[in-house]
């Protein structure tokens, strides 16, 4: 199946609300629909031709310290692992850090879990940008919803408020 990339702004019906309202005063922001049983991105690589070097996921963690839970977004291409227990933990000062539930992740970004994405997350979140992320000339992330996908230079998500570039793998 063939991907029909358009700029987001003229398809803000496939975007989760708040990634809509960021991409609105974004440009270089291009969305594609998808079968959203296809979301989870081993699927839609294999489905629509899209290499796993191609695709970024944003992973949400929570970190914890002095009984406070802080969240923050990682994003990894599809081909790796985020070393959540050493490099994320040290850089977000947590005695304890681990994936977010489902449950709070979709809560909290008001996003569908399977289409989480750094575009529209809440104001206070770290958005950690792994540099193979930033040094990508497009990859292939999340819109908020399981039913399209939004492609993005690696540039634009390491400029965005609250991102910090650093090497995310262990």
């Amino acid at each position: 199946m063939t991907l029909h990339w358009v700029p987001a702004t003229e398809r803000i019906d496939l975007l989760a609300d708040p990634v809509a309202h960021v991409v609105t005063n974004m440009g270089g922001v291009e969305v594609t629909e998808i079968d959203p049983g296809l979301a989870d991105t081993a699927e839609f690589c294999e489905r629509y031709g899209v290499t796993l070097d191609e695709s970024a996921n944003c992973v949400v963690v929570a970190a914890k310290r002095g009984g406070e839970t802080r969240y923050a977004a990682c994003m990894v291409l599809a081909t790796m692992k985020i070393d959540v227990n050493g490099v994320v933990r040290r850089h977000l000062d947590a005695r304890k850090t681990s994936f977010a539930p489902m449950a709070d992740a979709v809560e909290l970004t008001g996003m569908e879990y399977g289409g989480i994405t750094p575009l529209g997350l809440p104001d206070d979140w770290p958005i950690l940008v792994d540099t193979h992320v930033a040094e990508h000339p497009k990859v292939v992330i999340g819109s908020g919803v399981r039913r399209s996908k939004l492609a993005v230079s690696g540039a634009t998500l390491a400029g965005l408020k609250r991102a910090e570039v650093l090497s995310l793998a262990g």
